[in-house]
């Protein structure tokens, strides 16, 4: 059984025709869930704009799955369609209805119309394209970068990726101008899809953020288990301040010259409450060594 939004997918190519190439496919997928009132992919501004890494990793699996094919047409990477059944009539009535819509107005598109399209119509997820200068006029590409945060004060942010998609993530460390995010898991390993080290680490370098794993800060995953009640959080954290924060304090040297020579750090960790996850009382200890009155905020 196929998941919905890779139901929406293979819609989408079906309606244009059968293949499409990855950029115009994902420019497709951007416009047709912004309609959506639970959208099922999220987009963060990547190097052509609008790019979902779960929707890559879904064409991934379709095509282990026997449902499409890579392509390669005058140098364009792209999926084309194997299987014949049709995915229309098993998708939501507002979203097939989206799909025709688009094909009718698009059809006729070139790639670079298309991605000049997007470009116009949301430009803030044209702040990282490395083409962007070769579609747009000077005064759209100054459009574009007035959407892109510049923000000086010094400030230490957490975040946790509990119940929140990689994308969405990615946009709220952009949305605060955060240059380095600091992954202070022992193990940078999650079985929630983006939020192991190899994908993370390609998504922040992707928008211009330097990601940095630092696991002497960590917590064992054994001594996790059995976390019912604030009151057990407490007591983890509190052995964990007196003894491997003790032990591994020189490493929190590293967070507090990212901090100087960068301005704005986040800590990452799983837990979506500060107050559950032990980044909180790495947020303490750093701000023990730097200036008594820099912001702390958890996003």
């Amino acid at each position: 059984m196929l998941y919905y939004r890779r139901k929406l997918l293979l819609a989408v190519l079906e309606v244009f025709g059968g293949s499409l190439s990855s950029k115009m496919l994902q420019k497709y997928l951007f416009l047709v869930t912004r309609g959506q009132e639970v959208k099922v992919y999220d987009f963060v501004p990547f190097k052509y704009g609008c790019f979902s890494f779960q929707a890559e990793q879904d064409l991934d699996a379709l095509v282990k799955l026997g449902y499409l094919i890579n392509t390669n047409v005058d140098s364009s990477d792209g999926y084309a369609l194997i299987k014949k059944e049709s995915m229309l009539t098993e998708i939501d009535m507002f979203d097939r209805q989206k799909i025709v819509m688009l094909r009718n107005d698009f059809a006729s598109y070139s790639q670079n119309e298309l991605i000049r399209f997007v470009y116009l119509k949301a430009p803030f997820y044209a702040i990282n394209s490395v083409i962007a200068k070769d579609l747009l006029s000077e005064d759209e590409l100054l459009k574009v970068a007035n959407q892109r945060r510049h923000i000086e004060e010094q400030r230490l942010f957490t975040i946790g990726y509990e119940g929140i998609s990689l994308e969405a993530y990615i946009v709220k460390l952009i949305l605060k101008d955060v240059k380095v995010l600091c992954d202070v898991r022992k193990n940078a390993y999650s079985r929630k899809f983006g939020f192991s080290k190899t994908i993370l680490e390609r998504a922040c370098k992707g928008v211009g953020i330097q990601y940095v794993h630092i696991p002497e800060l960590g917590i064992e995953s054994e001594k996790r288990q059995e976390l019912n009640t604030q009151a057990d959080y407490n007591k983890l954290f509190d052995e964990y301040e007196s003894s491997s924060l003790q032990e591994n304090w020189n490493y929190l040297n590293i967070i507090v010259n990212l901090l100087h020579q960068e301005n704005r750090v986040a800590l990452t960790c799983f837990e979506k409450n500060p107050l559950m996850c032990h980044r909180s009382r790495v947020a303490k200890a750093v701000l023990s060594l730097v200036k008594d009155d820099l912001p702390l905020t958890n996003l």
